[in-house]
């Protein structure tokens, strides 16, 4: 089973920002993975689990000022 995983530069409302992974084994490629996180961002009722590191992430929509979306590498 193949996971794919993107990094994600999340700016928050308030201005702040901070990068965390997503990851989604069912996702068959990164532009599905891509849209998958922005229709779900796209509701303000959206929820995104993520990881920083080894610690679990939840992004909720109305918070997300922007997001920037890279391959998965080494920004964390």
């Amino acid at each position: 089973m193949t996971v794919s995983g993107l990094v994600l530069r999340v700016r928050l409302v308030s201005g702040d920002s901070t990068d965390v992974t997503y990851e989604d084994p069912d996702a068959g490629s990164d532009a599905e993975l891509i849209d998958h996180v922005v229709a779900r961002l796209s509701n303000d009722s959206g929820v995104l689990r993520c990881r920083h590191g080894d610690r679990l992430v939840v992004l909720y929509a109305r918070g997300v000022a922007a997001v920037e979306v890279a391959p998965r590498g080494a920004v964390l």
